[in-house]
């Protein structure tokens, strides 16, 4: 059974969305939080799979909440997605580089809405190829230059071109198709790099691939 944490201070957001989990046979709400600190106390106590987690909260948003449970080495299970009223919004980047594992707009599909908690607890990142890309390079555009990241020279030369197409978004099985090799192959890649660099989540590894240069916004075309 997934346990989800809602985190939201709209009571009319919080409720849709337990309505649509409560009703599928793997997923349960194992409790609701109207702002951010009382998520952060919610998730220490009840040690949710995964959090949805709004950006937008009193007391504490959600961007300060995710970096207190992403900081937390007994929290190390919980993945966080957050939530979001615009595709571009402004926190967004800086949200998967506080730990998120991914985000989602409000009005998704319920089916993607799933689909997202199921993937970030069996331990895949939440990006989707259409937005989240053009997010990215959005903000990547924006960022500083691009610096060494620590343990980019350990990676092997398969694991930097494994490591780039997990930067523009490709899942797994793409990035088997596109290098010729299995998507039991292709994952091992993706695990060993993230291991080597410290990366929580392959969302983090996104964040890395663009810090390091190793990918460039204009790659996304």
């Amino acid at each position: 059974m997934i346990r989800v944490l809602l985190a939201d201070d709209q009571l009319l957001v919080r409720a849709g969305f337990r309505a649509l989990l409560d009703a599928q046979p793997d997923i349960e709400v194992a409790g609701e939080a109207a702002d951010g600190e009382e998520a952060v106390l919610l998730v220490r106590e009840l040690r949710p799979d995964t959090v949805l987690m709004d950006i937008r909260m009193p007391r504490l948003d959600g961007l300060a909440a995710t970096r207190a449970i992403t900081g937390d080495p007994a929290l190390n299970e919980v993945k966080v997605v957050m939530l979001t009223t615009f595709e571009l919004d402004e926190y967004v980047f800086e949200a998967i580089r506080s730990g998120a594992s991914g985000f989602l707009v409000k009005d998704t599909e319920p089916e993607e809405l799933l689909r997202a908690v199921r993937a970030v607890v069996a331990g895949d990142a939440l990006l989707s190829p259409g937005v989240t890309r053009r997010l990215i390079a959005e903000f990547a555009a924006r960022s500083k230059e691009p610096v060494a990241a620590t343990g980019l020279s350990e990676l092997t030369e398969r694991e930097r071109e494994v490591m780039a197409l997990v930067g523009i978004g490709l899942s797994n099985e793409e990035i088997a198709r596109r290098l010729v090799v299995s998507p039991l192959t292709a994952k091992t890649h993706v695990s060993r790099t993230m291991v080597k660099l410290g990366a929580r989540d392959r969302a983090q590894l996104v964040v890395l691939a663009y810090e390091s240069g190793l990918v460039r916004p204009g790659w996304l075309g």
